[in-house]
């Protein structure tokens, strides 16, 4: 099918950085969330982050306000029943995406696509409690949408050929590269990412290490661009927290047991950057590491 009306749950960090590649790619994109103040804040940030890059001379000033016409916005989830393809990107909370799911099931068409951008979630679980579960798959973008190159495509055990198809071609369209995975529990991308992660935050429990000298050694040492310490900051300790619980009740290893540290940092509510503290402190001038 050709997709050119695509729907987004959700304007936070991951919906608004969606909702701006899908616009410059030329899709008319129309995104929700349930508060007009985060609609408003997406829509300033996705102004200022195409400024940038037509400051920088990679896409052109037309080329920006033409992409932001095409974005609009309502506080009403079923405004997105006539879209062709909706990408769920809500909180990480598999209670929330099945609410959200099934309060839009009366309003879609017939031939609409339901996709969510869920890092860890059973696809096949989320497509169960739908009535389309061969038109349901994982559409999974990497933070900083705008920036990061892949989108793991997940399909479930009754998503059909057609909707991978489809799906797929939004991705070249973006000039993004598709990354075909399994729906196992965390998929490619955060089942070898936050086992790394997680081993980081149990070096620093067992005192092998401080925060400083751990991500300094990954980065000095294995030529990673950011520490796991700093990167697990970036991506919310929340969201490692809840994607190890997947990994661990999922597949029944202890290889995945979440590290005691990185529960007690998010039961203190130190989520790294959007909290202001997590493995580093982030309200002075430069992040200080809080171990």
């Amino acid at each position: 099918m050709d997709i050119q009306t695509i729907g987004i749950v959700g304007a936070g960090q991951m919906g608004n950085g969606i909702a701006h590649v899908l616009a410059l790619a030329g899709y008319d994109v129309k995104m929700t969330d349930v508060s007009g103040e985060a609609l408003e804040n997406a829509m300033k940030l996705i102004e200022g982050n195409m400024s940038r890059q037509a400051g920088r001379g990679k896409i052109s000033e037309d080329d920006m306000a033409t992409a932001l016409k095409r974005i609009d916005t309502s506080t009403t989830l079923t405004d997105l029943g006539p879209s062709d393809l909706i990408i769920e990107a809500a909180t990480e909370r598999e209670t929330v995406k099945q609410a959200i799911f099934e309060d839009l099931l009366p309003h879609l068409k017939p031939h609409t696509i339901l996709t969510s951008n869920t890092s860890s979630i059973s696809i096949t679980r989320l497509a169960s409690r739908t009535d389309r579960p061969e038109k349901f798959m994982g559409f999974h973008f990497m933070n900083p949408v705008p920036v990061m190159q892949l989108v793991e495509l997940i399909r479930g055990i009754a998503t059909d050929e057609e909707t991978f198809s489809a799906c797929k071609a939004v991705v070249d369209r973006l000039g993004k590269t598709a990354a075909s995975a399994e729906d196992f529990p965390a998929f490619i991308v955060n089942r070898i990412l936050m086992p790394m992660i997680n081993e980081a935050v149990y070096t620093l429990y067992e005192g092998v290490g401080n925060v400083q000298s751990i991500d300094s050694s990954m980065k000095l040492g294995a030529n990673h661009p950011m520490g796991p310490l700093e990167l697990a900051d970036f991506i919310g300790l929340d969201t490692c927290l809840a994607i190890m619980n997947v990994l661990h009740d999922g597949l029944a290893d202890t290889k995945y047991r979440p590290c005691p540290l990185l529960t007690k940092y998010v039961e203190a509510g130190w989520l790294g950057r959007k909290s202001q503290r997590g493995f580093y402190d982030y309200r002075g001038d430069m992040p200080v590491p809080t171990r």
